[in-house]
């Protein structure tokens, strides 16, 4: 590849390309590496092909093409936590061992209203990657802004492992309730 910047709308339609054909999220620095541009560039490209409706979701592992399968069925749930912040990883690695993944986290702000951050983790390996980010970041959790209360949307391939996740959670102390 050579080192000729890709502009505009070629660049956001290589970029949308990309995200549609890979099948894991893509960090928005390997993006800006194969278009010769800034990470900031991508950042925007990013924005504007939100803006047009695409269904590209940020995660702490990368970008991703939200791409619904319907060929394998999907449960999904929005559960209510409370917890400290030590206790996010034991938390995630609970509902990911019972075959769930962790969509997002929400909390609502007292200002800005429902505040949603995508988390997208399924397995251990992305939880440990996502306190990683975490950790090196020195990012607050979103909890943290509402003393430890949050809510969690789970997604799992059967009721029974979102049924399973939250007996865990309850056991564990960190379920408040299911609200739907």
């Amino acid at each position: 590849m050579d080192d000729k910047k890709i502009l505009g709308d070629e660049r956001r339609s290589l970029i949308l390309q990309l995200l549609k054909d890979s099948t894991v999220p893509i960090k928005g620095s390997d993006l800006a590496a194969r278009t010769n541009v800034s990470r900031q560039v991508i950042v925007g490209d990013i924005t504007l092909l939100k803006a047009k409706n695409e269904p590209i979701i940020a995660t702490s592992q990368g970008y991703m093409y939200f791409k619904p399968n319907n060929a394998i069925p999907s449960f999904e749930k929005i559960i209510a936590c409370f917890h400290p912040p030590d206790k996010t990883e034991v938390e995630l690695t609970l509902l990911v061992e019972n075959g769930v993944t962790v969509k997002d986290v929400k909390i609502e702000h007292p200002v800005y209203g429902d505040l949603t951050a995508s988390i997208m983790v399924s397995n251990r390996f992305e939880v440990h990657e996502f306190m990683e980010k975490i950790k090196s970041t020195k990012a607050a959790f979103l909890s943290e802004l509402t003393g430890g209360y949050h809510l969690h949307t789970l997604t799992a391939s059967s009721e029974a492992n979102l049924v399973r996740a939250e007996q865990v959670l309850l056991k564990a102390g960190f379920l408040i309730d299911v609200l739907r």
